[in-house]
């Protein structure tokens, strides 16, 4: 018994590590949303909230049903697996109504730079410029044609 006569010491630590856990679960029976985990490591009420809110993207079929001529040219371009409105932002109120809603005119010279001016952590395939040295300060589209990026607006390559 002699081993146990100073055993207090653990007795206490115990408890104040069972006390720690209790705290734990019930500050995070508390805190963590009732839902959390229904869907996997995921908020189950995040999936309802998503699903009462405004479509604002039509998608880019939506975009080609109408603009058969933009689809012809993106085809076969640098640019036919980027959607539409990945550049021309979401358009489903225009996609419900046309005359509701006129999509901007894009400025190519602020537009284009997000994805291609020069960064060396892209691919080093992936089509980059410096814009200062590139264009003098001209927007893209006097010598790109933004749906097939490869033909220069006058035609050639």
């Amino acid at each position: 018994m002699s081993s146990f006569k100073d055993a207090g010491h653990l007795f206490r630590l115990a408890a104040v590590f069972l006390a720690g856990v209790a705290a734990f679960l019930a500050i995070r029976g508390f805190l963590v949303p009732k839902s959390f985990g229904e869907y996997g490591h995921y908020r189950g009420d995040a999936v309802r909230e998503m699903a009462v809110r405004p479509i604002n993207y039509a998608g880019h079929q939506t975009c080609e049903t109408c603009h058969t001529d933009v689809l012809d040219k993106k085809k076969d371009g640098r640019h036919a697996r980027v959607n539409c409105e990945a550049c021309h932002g979401p358009l489903a109120r225009h996609a419900d109504d046309p005359t509701s809603e006129q999509p901007a005119k894009l400025d190519t010279s602020l537009l284009c730079p997000r994805c291609h001016e020069a960064n060396a952590a892209k691919p080093k395939g992936f089509p980059q410029v410096v814009t200062a040295e590139h264009s003098s300060g001209l927007p893209c589209d006097t010598c790109h044609q933004p749906h097939s990026p490869a033909i220069a607006a006058g035609g050639a390559k």
